[in-house]
């Protein structure tokens, strides 16, 4: 077990890193690592089209590092040195940044399966850009950036699969963060918190879902303050726009909303 001290948030936490299959990697015990998680390693975008033979004999290439996490810890944290494209296993974590006021910003949620860390691996930057901190336990796999797009030793058939799904996935995100931006620079609140919906309601793919996010953690992913939030809210349920109980939420009025976030 190894224990990390770091600053996140303005508080000192404690790190916990307990490596699940020692500090050589995957090259010891991959197959059990590899049994316990397939259904999440198979669903992972980075393995997409990769048949499950072949990503256990292309993990023993990449070696990566299972490490586990609490609640509220810090997976990483802005400025630290860059320790690799990180894979969600277990959990869900945000991620965030810091603007010069020092006010937190949330850039997004990700969840079982989601990568981290993909935006700087193969940049010239050899820290990480923001601090990832979990919201409930887990575990996360670490892979080595340069093994991704480097000479595969074991001459893996999906190892150009793998680059290709990198592209896409560095392609995706480029296009969340512009739609990111398109949140921060809508003048109006109700039309921050309509756009918002409706990405949920195509994602999940009905007017009826809970939210990723505490209101807290949602007020900072539109970089507005929670009252604000909480008021435009109550004004939009009594409109008969929304209606909503804890974490879940209910749009009840598609084609207003959808005018609304134009």
């Amino acid at each position: 077990m190894l224990n990390k001290y770091l600053t996140c948030a303005g508080k000192c936490i404690v790190l916990k890193y307990k490596t699940e299959i020692g500090n050589q990697g995957y090259k010891t015990g991959g197959d059990k690592m590899f049994t316990k998680w397939r259904q999440q390693l198979t669903e992972c975008s980075l393995f997409a089209g990769v048949q499950p033979e072949d990503l256990n004999v292309m993990l023993q290439c990449l070696n990566p590092v299972v490490k586990e996490f609490q609640k509220d810890e810090c997976l990483t944290v802005a400025g630290q040195e860059f320790n690799g494209v990180g894979v969600i296993l277990e959990g869900d974590v945000m991620v965030t940044k810091e603007n010069s006021a020092g006010q937190r910003i949330i850039m997004m949620t990700l969840g079982a399966g989601d990568l981290f860390g993909e935006m700087v691996a193969f940049s010239g930057e050899r820290g990480w850009p923001t601090t990832v901190i979990a919201q409930r336990e887990g575990k996360v796999m670490f892979l080595p950036p340069e093994k991704i797009v480097g000479n595969c030793l074991r001459q893996c058939a999906s190892h150009r699969l793998l680059i290709t799904n990198m592209l896409k996935i560095l392609s995706d995100r480029a296009l969340f963060l512009n739609k990111k931006m398109e949140y921060l620079s809508m003048k109006s609140l109700r039309g921050k918190i309509c756009a918002f919906l409706l990405e949920q309601y195509k994602k999940y793919r009905t007017t009826t879902f809970l939210l990723p996010l505490n209101r807290n953690e949602w007020a900072d992913f539109l970089n507005v303050a929670r009252p604000s939030l909480s008021r435009e809210l109550g004004k939009m349920k009594e409109e008969g726009l929304v209606d909503f109980h804890r974490a879940s939420i209910k749009i009840k009025d598609l084609e207003a909303m959808r005018k609304m976030a134009e």
